[in-house]
């Protein structure tokens, strides 16, 4: 990948469902090392459009290519491993398993050990089990989570369920991190700890992320450039600044302020 290319690039890409368009000829970049935000009323398309990054759609026509791969030719569970990881609009987490169990679920792409060794629990497999545990305990202390860490997770409050989606993105040690509404349903408080923990994900980790979010105080504040969709279509692209300025995006979305 040359210094200049988009890190993520989504080139013409089209979805429908039968006679539904939810995306028509949708184009833009991301560049590595930014926050890219996705904005756009319900229904824009905008979760359609982290579906066909992370494979869980695949468009009819147009690519997305990451880091010069593309996406819609790559098998659904190939896209982990090449470094993109994703929380989901509904929290998407075993409810049965403790916080603890549920981001080590997520090292198993990271595991080389076969089953029989991890069965067995010795040597090599022991040695490989200790080092996730560590990468996860760190990802624990990091999240500040460590009072929840053998709580069920089922029985957490929303707000601490949504940090425990965000603990195991980070577990896959993802280059690239989608998060689909991260704030969705929470309090003033817990919105500022999230997106903390999404500016310390950027800066510290060095992880680019692309960011839907109805919150747009904090799109504004946090994110380099937006990208805005209305009725699966592009209509606007830019800085915060010019964004907030768009006549058709404030005619669409933002209303007059």
């Amino acid at each position: 990948m040359s210094a200049n290319a988009d890190f993520l690039t989504v080139q013409n890409v089209s979805l429908r469902f039968g006679g539904n368009a939810a995306l028509s000829d949708v184009s833009f970049g991301v560049r590595q090392g930014e926050i890219r935000a996705i904005i756009g009323p319900n229904g824009a398309g905008k979760t359609s459009m982290l579906n066909c990054v992370s494979g869980f759609y695949r468009p009819q026509e147009g690519q997305v290519l990451f880091k010069g791969q593309d996406l819609t030719k790559t098998p659904t569970h190939k896209i982990a491993p090449l470094g993109i990881a994703r929380t989901f609009q509904n929290i998407a987490l075993y409810t049965g398993l403790s916080t603890l169990e549920n981001l080590m679920a997520a090292r198993h792409i990271h595991m080389r050990q076969n089953g029989l060794q991890s069965m067995a629990f010795w040597g090599p497999a022991r040695r490989e089990e200790v080092q996730h545990r560590e990468v996860v305990e760190e990802i624990i202390d990091f999240l500040e989570i460590a009072h929840i860490r053998k709580a069920v997770v089922g029985a957490l409050p929303y707000g601490l369920r949504k940090r425990v989606e965000l603990g195991r993105a980070l577990a896959l040690e993802p280059e690239l991190l989608l998060l689909d509404e991260p704030m969705a349903g929470m309090n003033v408080e817990e919105k500022e700890d999230m997106a903390r923990f999404i500016l310390d994900i950027h800066e510290l980790r060095k992880v680019t992320i692309v960011l839907i979010e109805h919150d747009m105080g904090l799109v504004m504040d946090i994110s380099h450039r937006v990208v805005v969709l209305d009725f699966g279509v592009k209509i606007a692209e830019g800085t915060p600044d010019e964004i907030k300025q768009d006549e058709r995006v404030i005619h669409a979305y933002l209303g007059e302020q």
